[in-house]
């Protein structure tokens, strides 16, 4: 199993932004210290996708941030990026496995203890988890409860990880539950200074999360 420091993870949206700014704004959530990146795009082409992907990849390589990519396998191998993280409607964990082999990181979505479970028996090495709270991000979300959040991570020994609205004034939600990192969208892309944002992210998680 891969071991990935998804501590504080940050989730792309491109959606508002021109390729420069986006890239900018990206740049500078790097400098601020997040630990993985995933690049989620679902409105572009595959060749959009893969031309923004290897953009990405060069700054997250600057910064020596493993980049994810969401969805979508032939991008991630044709970007040769760090990993790939599939939803419930992507290609099963497994599949993704025996195509791209054991040394990449693959991560999932997971709502249940059973999608968990499935998801780290085929191979998994974290999980996303969520939402927790509403998103303003264009992705179909289905609240997850904390409860069953920290059923989850008792189900499975991989990281596990909450996803879904949250925010240096809000994660106070998730104190004891046994989380490996929060992942952040909004909190990070659509903040007036993005790096500023992260290193408060940052000490939030600290001080409130422990990690």
């Amino acid at each position: 199993m891969n071991k990935p420091d998804t501590r504080l993870y940050f989730i792309t949206d491109s959606t508002p932004y021109s390729e420069e700014e986006f890239l900018s704004r990206t740049e500078a959530a790097l400098r601020g210290g997040v630990t993985l990146i995933q690049l989620r795009e679902k409105e572009r082409t595959a060749r959009e996708y893969l031309s923004l992907a290897r953009k990405v990849h060069a700054l997250a390589q600057r910064y020596s941030v493993p980049l994810i990519i969401d969805d979508r396998l032939d991008v991630a191998m044709a970007a040769d990026t760090e990993g790939v993280h599939l939803g419930q409607s992507d290609l099963p964990i497994s599949a993704a496995r025996r195509i791209w082999g054991a040394d990449k990181i693959v991560g999932a979505t997971a709502k249940t203890v059973e999608q968990a479970k499935e998801a780290y028996e085929q191979g998994a090495d974290y999980l996303g988890v969520g939402a927790i709270y509403p998103t303003t991000t264009k992705v179909k979300t289905i609240l997850t409860s904390t409860e069953t959040l920290a059923e989850i991570c008792k189900a499975v020994p991989i990281p596990v990880n909450a996803i879904g609205g949250l925010n240096k004034d809000n994660i106070d939600v998730l104190k004891g539950i046994p989380i490996a990192g929060i992942c952040a969208v909004s909190a990070i892309m659509k903040a007036a200074d993005p790096e500023l944002a992260v290193r408060e992210l940052s000490e939030a998680v600290r001080l409130k999360l422990g990690f």
